[in-house]
């Protein structure tokens, strides 16, 4: 059969988050050492309060409204009023499997253009290519946190053209780079001047290491979209819920998102939801801010002993992603340099061409979340620093891995 798939499905790839999970896995299943600085999941346990929710509402089977549970939507409503001072009403928020799929209603509800900063989550791409929005990169540098400046997105949008529908995604702390951006209100003064949309991926705002929730909708809250969920602070990522946030102004494209769910996956599951009203509602400051200092002093463990003249690399800021750059001319592309690494340390990592940079581009994305975190957690106290032995103590892993790397880098 000709043409039996369409051009743009036929085109994507499997997420490259998931493969260097799977492949991971498979060399561990044969035995290998495999550092797994690939996959950006939260080691972390959820919260037993919050288990405990799910538990006492594993009995309940009905379907719940396509929108979300009420209870839900009002309390993620004012999670998003306290944390940003924004009013996103109940009404204007859905409940979804996850942002991911939250994004890609998105994707295919929108009619228009997307820019994305280099770099960028690995997904969002590929989500507007199903979506048959075309794609413009922006690219940044390391001098400005990895953000585009604002010149730059105004030279972008001029680029793109007038009278064309263009969303602009922004995610603060950065998935791959680890960096936070710090000149959000300059970034939504060309956003207003020009009428574009800005999605903010807000998954990571609430693991920022400074403890400063910002997000872009406080300076333009008539135009900016929020997405967020479980899966990072929470440490529930399998659990798949997440949200999506419209301005009143734009109400009228949720109609449109909830009339894809409905087509789509109808409703997220009953009792995860009843759970995440719990998480949302609930006081979990001190686990956030345990959570936090791990992370933290982990990724300045990274930071300090990756350093070099061979490996350019910003201090983490947030989430848990680090983006080293290696200096040689050895490898011609990203994707041979994590391959090489592979084989010869046992390093996994993703090359930056997953990210929108150039090939050619020696940078590479490493989480560094290969430890135990119900362990770490049980052993740190409130009050005191994470050390360095604690951290090759409790993550031992990560703390070998960054080794063989550091001789590695300085081999070449």
């Amino acid at each position: 059969m000709k043409n039996l798939i369409k051009k743009n499905i036929l085109s994507l790839k499997p997420s490259s988050t998931l493969v260097i999970n799977e492949k991971s896995q498979k060399l561990i299943s044969q035995g290998k050492k495999v550092y797994q600085f690939g996959f950006g999941q939260s080691p972390f346990p959820v919260p037993e309060k919050i288990v405990n929710t799910l538990k006492n509402n594993a009995h309940k089977k009905e379907y719940l409204p396509i929108q979300g549970l009420p209870e839900l939507r009002k309390a993620v409503s004012k999670y998003l009023l306290n944390k940003t001072g924004i009013n996103y009403p109940e009404k204007n928020i859905l409940i979804t499997p996850g942002s991911k799929e939250a994004m890609l209603l998105m994707h295919v509800a929108f009619n228009g253009e997307i820019i994305l900063p280099a770099p960028s989550w690995v997904s969002y791409e590929p989500q507007a290519n199903i979506g048959l929005n075309k794609v413009h990169w922006l690219q940044t540098s390391r001098e400005n946190n990895w953000f585009p400046s604002p010149k730059e997105l105004e030279n972008k949008i001029k680029s793109i053209g007038k009278n064309k529908n263009i969303i602009l995604i922004l995610n603060s702390p950065n998935n791959p780079s680890g960096t936070v951006c710090k000149n959000l209100k300059e970034l939504a003064i060309i956003a207003k001047k020009y009428k574009i949309i800005i999605l903010s991926d807000e998954i990571y705002t609430d693991l920022t290491f400074c403890n400063k929730y910002e997000s872009i909708s406080k300076y333009y809250p008539e135009a900016t979209f929020v997405s967020g969920g479980l899966s990072k602070w929470c440490g529930a990522g399998g659990w798949r819920v997440g949200f999506f946030a419209v301005p009143e102004k734009l109400s009228s494209f949720l109609n449109s998102l909830k009339s894809l769910a409905s087509e789509s996956y109808s409703t997220v599951n009953t009792p995860v939801q009843y759970a995440a009203v719990e998480a949302y509602k609930g006081d979990y400051d001190d686990y956030k801010a345990k959570v936090i200092k791990i992370l933290n002093s982990i990724g300045n463990y990274v930071f300090n002993n990756l350093k070099s003249n061979k490996v350019l690399i910003s201090p983490p800021q947030g989430a848990f992603y680090l983006m080293p750059e290696f200096l040689n001319n050895k490898y011609k592309r990203s994707s041979e340099l994590c391959e090489a690494i592979l084989n010869e340390t046992g390093v996994a990592m993703l090359p930056a061409s997953d990210f929108g940079f150039s090939p050619n581009k020696m940078l590479t994305r490493l989480s560094y979340t290969d430890f135990d975190g119900s362990e770490f957690l049980k052993n740190i106290s409130n009050g005191k620093n994470v050390e360095n032995d604690m951290v090759e103590i409790y993550a031992p892993n990560v703390a070998e891995g960054v080794k063989k790397l550091s001789i590695w880098a300085k081999k070449q």
